[in-house]
C-alpha cells in the first residue's frame, strides 16, 4: 500500500519508496514495483503520472485522475510556473553554504544510458545543512567528508540534481550512474545500507482546477536517521 499524502476528485500525490519504478519499462524487466500500477488497484481507477522520479529517488509524486488534469499538469511541469520541488540528500564532501549550479546539459534519451547532442539550460540551488565525517580512509585521508543539502531544481532536466552536484564535485551518496562506486560501496557497508540518497520533500504548485496554491510534504523514512549516528563538523568549509 503506497502512502497517499493528498487525495480529491482531481489529484492523488503520494510518496514513492526508493527502489520503485514509476511504471514498467522494458529497461528494467526484473522489477516487480511500480508505483503507477499499485496506486491504480489501490484506487481502483485509472491514475495519470505527471512527472518522474527516479527508480532510486523517494518521496512526493504526483498523479493526475483524469487526462484533461494531466495535460495541464503537464503543461505546467514542463515551463516551471507556479512550482516548486525540494529535495534532500546526501553528498561526497563538503559544499559552499549555499550556491547555484548553472550548467547546461545534454538531453537524455529516453533509454537514459546516453546523451544527445542537444544542450539545454538547466540551473539548481543547494543549501548546506549540515556537514559530517565518515570513518572511512579516503585517497590518503584519514575519514571522509559528506554533508546533508537541500536542493531546489529551477529546471526539469532528466537526472539534473545528480548531474549537477556530480559537476561541482559533490555526488549524491549511492548514485551508481553519477558517483563513485568504491566509496558508494563502502558507505553502505559501514551504515548496512545500500540506496541512492534523494528524497523529494516538498512539492509547491497551483491546483490545476480551482487555482489555490497547494504544499505537499513528503515524510523521509526512517533509515535516514542513520546519518544522526555521524555529529555534525561546526568548523566545516567548503572543499
Amino acid at each position: 500500500m503506497l502512502d497517499i499524502l493528498f487525495l480529491d476528485d482531481y489529484l492523488a500525490i503520494v510518496n514513492k519508496p526508493t527502489g520503485w519504478l514509476v511504471h514498467r519499462t522494458p529497461l528494467d524487466k526484473g522489477e516487480t514495483r511500480f508505483v503507477l500500477q499499485t496506486l491504480r488497484d489501490q484506487m481502483e481507477q485509472h491514475v495519470w503520472p505527471v512527472h518522474r522520479l527516479d527508480k532510486g529517488t523517494s518521496g512526493v509524486l504526483l498523479f493526475a485522475l483524469s487526462a484533461e488534469v494531466a495535460r495541464t499538469l503537464g503543461q505546467a511541469f514542463e515551463s516551471g510556473e507556479g512550482l516548486q520541488k525540494t529535495y534532500r540528500a546526501v553528498v561526497r564532501g563538503w559544499p559552499a553554504d549555499s550556491g547555484l549550479i548553472d550548467h547546461p546539459l545534454k538531453r537524455m534519451s529516453d533509454d537514459m544510458r546516453t546523451e544527445r547532442l542537444e544542450v539545454q539550460p538547466a540551473q539548481s540551488r543547494f543549501i548546506t545543512l549540515r556537514p559530517f565525517e565518515l570513518p572511512l580512509p579516503q585517497q590518503g585521508f584519514t575519514s571522509t567528508r559528506c554533508a546533508e543539502v537541500e536542493l531546489e531544481p529551477l529546471t526539469g532536466r532528466r537526472h539534473q540534481l545528480r548531474r549537477h552536484m556530480k559537476h561541482i564535485a559533490h555526488p549524491i551518496m549511492g548514485d551508481a550512474t553519477h558517483g563513485k562506486g568504491p566509496l558508494n560501496r563502502a558507505v553502505a557497508d559501514l551504515i548496512g545500507l545500500q540506496r541512492l540518497w534523494l528524497h523529494a520533500t516538498r512539492l509547491q504548485l497551483v491546483h490545476p482546477v480551482n487555482g489555490q496554491p497547494l504544499t505537499i510534504n513528503a515524510p523521509m523514512s526512517p533509515e535516514w536517521a542513520l546519518w544522526d549516528a555521524f555529529p555534525e563538523c561546526p568548523s566545516a568549509g567548503s572543499d
